[in-house]
């Protein structure tokens, strides 16, 4: 599947650029996967007869809740 919206360019938490091109493969391969499957699940949602809004705004939290195992206890 072909991402929809333009990929930004990615930057590290100090804002340095990520340029490592295998880096960026497998970070565009993961979010096509992931677009791909929420996708589906979307139009699985829609056909069963739930609201399309109402799934949109789950999927927008179900993104804002992932959680960051790799955060250091002094960032929380």
């Amino acid at each position: 599947m072909t991402l929809k919206i333009e990929i930004p360019v990615w930057k590290d938490p100090e804002g340095n650029v990520v340029a490592c091109v295998e880096k960026l493969k497998v970070m565009r391969e993961n979010l096509e996967e992931i677009a791909q499957l929420a996708q589906d699940a979307f139009e699985d949602a829609v056909l069963m007869g739930c609201d399309e809004r109402q799934v949109r705004d789950f999927l927008v939290a179900m993104m804002q809740s992932l959680d960051n195992p790799y955060r250091s206890e002094r960032d929380a």
